[in-house]
């Protein structure tokens, strides 16, 4: 390369340790310490190639795909509710989810790393491409939930004449059990991979993670933040002059 003499060497990590975590090591493990320990010279420049490169690509693409992911879910948010507003309201779980994802994913490295105090492996798990898939996967989870709280609530102002708290209120009563039955049966369905360290889960133990976590968190919210956000989002509306009638009209049937 640049008429400079290059030396190849091929490293292949085993299959239980993810593509990102072997880059991680050899750059940190073997690079850095050779760099430190002066045993590489400042005229020698090294570079890891290969699977690695697809590796960044993969990755600056995820980044890409989930804003458009984001934006989409928005727009059909705006077609089912025929109101620009309201999704905004749902899509506030969004965040909550992805930090309640990156927590659970610390918790399953804290907890997992001191395992070994019990007699059992320790368990840990990266920050990997695959993991990362796990945050578009909660794009459509945790929107599911507020739709039922938001679409109950304006049902009730709309055709029963119902005041906004009143029907905030009974929304979220009469959706209560419907939002922890899912909630509840898809995160003890990921519990095995998250929790059972068996041969191949640490390829989608991080995935399960996020998508159990942040759902975990978003449900919460969705119980207890959304309804006020909600309520005071509409009590704000009246306040500038809308009737409840008004805040209903443009709700499609």
């Amino acid at each position: 390369m640049d008429s400079e003499r290059t030396i190849t060497l091929g490293i292949v990590p085993p299959r239980d340790i993810p593509l990102e975590q072997g880059v991680d090591m050899v750059r940190r493990g073997i690079i850095d310490e050779l760099r430190a320990s002066g045993e590489i010279g400042d005229g020698i420049s090294m570079r890891i190639t290969g699977a690695s490169d697809q590796l960044e690509d993969t990755r600056d693409a995820l980044k890409g795909n989930f804003i458009i992911a984001v934006f989409i879910s928005y727009l059909l948010l705006v077609a089912i509710f025929s109101h620009w507003g309201y999704p905004l309201l749902v899509m506030t779980t969004v965040p909550v989810g992805i930090g309640g994802g990156l927590f659970g994913l610390w918790l399953l490295n804290a907890v997992g790393g001191n395992l070994s105090l019990l007699g059992l492996d320790d368990v840990q798990q990266s920050f990997d491409v695959i993991t990362m898939l796990g945050f578009l996967i909660l794009i459509g989870t945790v929107v599911n939930n507020p739709i039922l709280i938001i679409d109950r609530t304006m049902r009730n102002i709309k055709t029963k004449g119902m005041a906004s708290v009143d029907a905030v209120l009974e929304s979220t009563r009469a959706r209560l059990r419907p939002i922890m039955i899912s909630s509840i049966t898809t995160i003890f369905g990921l519990s095995p991979l998250v929790f059972n360290p068996g041969a191949g889960t640490e390829l989608y133990r991080g995935l399960g993670a996020i998508v159990m976590f942040g759902l975990l968190f978003s449900t919460l919210i969705t119980l207890t933040f959304m309804p006020t956000l909600l309520s005071l989002t509409l009590q704000a509306r009246e306040r500038l002059g809308l009737s409840a009638d008004k805040l209903s009209a443009d709700y499609a049937d």
